[in-house]
């Protein structure tokens, strides 16, 4: 892409900050594999002082923690025939169910149709307990808490679904999440900025390498290299729906990993076959969205714009993050941002994510023209 376009696409960009949309973001578009569009912009804290945002700014990935770490790792535990997309719960796990339980499946859960409720305070109970006690005490919470609805009927988006997929991982590869992501994808892949929170911030970064979150009023302090989330926050500073950081950069060299294997040109980590299934539409709703683990564009007002195609998936993150691949035209969106810094009660980026995609794609298509 020719500067002028990339000038167009800053001028958006700075326009965000200057709009409030955010204090600073960084975004990364790729296409066919090679990095179109590297850009930064505004800060990465306003607050005590402000402090530019860089490419290398670590950010907490939120919810793209579910598609970049929990699904992934379900990919991986299915190809080593560990588990089965519609294995029960009562086969996975090594304990009594209750009945409304023992039906669901990792493609329910990770579907978003598998009847629990979208969220819940759970910190403010588990903020009671000793932080050893706290996983298993929101598992029992999990198991006894009634769905509020026949699972498979309806779609609604749940944290929760997420928090007993990490609980199933767990049992299955006979280690945590964290480690067993560690050990056959982060490493391998030489991710120095990709992990997983605790409670503090995390040993061997500085503090100025973080994208500051919220002004928490639960923590009376600005959140900066620790995770945003306040039940990955309860239960040590992850679970299964939120607590990974990362840079853009570490995030691109998970999604082409998957995007690789899509196409076919490599076979490395994953079967081809096992990411095509997840980044199926899966129709279990009707009018669902979801594939497995991860979005496809809506018919009408995606975060994605106008121009992705249907063959798309993608996922955002509370904190201001987004990953969108146009598997059709071999196109990444990486857009991280600090849109919750200093309070979450700021929701500009709904009307501006669409439009830095559309931006983007009108500007690579006109590349692609040229």
């Amino acid at each position: 892409m020719d500067e002028e376009r990339k000038d167009w696409i800053q001028g958006l960009l700075t326009d965000g900050v200057r709009e409030g949309v955010y204090p600073g973001a960084v975004l990364l578009v790729a296409q066919g594999g090679g990095i179109a569009i590297f850009e930064e912009v505004g800060n990465r804290s306003l607050s005590p002082q402000a402090a530019s945002m860089t490419r290398g700014t670590i950010f907490d990935l939120a919810s793209l923690t579910k598609p970049l770490s929990t699904t992934l790792a379900i990919m991986k535990l299915i190809d080593e025939g560990e588990i089965d997309l519609d294995q029960t719960l009562e086969s996975l796990l090594s304990r009594d169910m209750p009945k409304d339980k023992r039906i669901l499946t990792p493609r329910l859960l990770l579907n978003h149709c598998a009847g629990f409720v979208d969220w819940k305070p759970f910190y403010l109970e588990l903020e009671r307990l000793e932080v050893e006690n706290r996983k298993e005490s929101l598992r029992e919470l999990l198991l006894n808490m009634p769905l509020v609805y026949r699972p498979g009927d309806e779609t609604l988006y749940s944290d929760l679904g997420f928090m007993i997929l990490e609980w199933v991982i767990e049992e299955r590869a006979g280690m945590s999440l964290p480690e067993y992501l560690e050990k056959y994808f982060y490493a391998p892949l030489l991710l120095k900025n990709t992990f997983f929170s605790t409670s503090v911030p995390h040993a061997g970064f500085m503090e100025d390498q973080f994208a500051a979150t919220e002004d928490c009023p639960w923590r009376k302090k600005i959140v900066s290299g620790y995770v945003h989330d306040e039940n990955a926050y309860a239960l040590g500073g992850y679970s299964g729906h939120a607590g990974l950081f990362g840079t853009a950069e570490d995030v691109y060299a998970l999604v082409n990993l998957l995007r690789g294997h899509y196409h076919g040109e490599r076979g490395d980590y994953l079967k081809r076959e096992t990411v095509r299934e997840f980044f199926t539409r899966q129709d279990l709703v009707k009018g669902s969205t979801w594939a497995l683990g991860w979005d496809t564009p809506s018919p009408e007002g995606s975060s994605s714009g106008k121009y992705f195609s249907a063959n798309s998936v993608g996922h955002l993150g509370f904190t201001g993050t987004s990953v969108w691949m146009d598997l059709d035209r071999d196109i990444i969106v990486i857009f991280l941002t600090n849109r919750v810094h200093p309070t979450r009660n700021n929701e500009k980026i709904k009307a501006f994510r669409p439009r830095i995609h559309d931006l983007v794609m009108e500007e690579l298509g006109k590349a692609i023209q040229k």
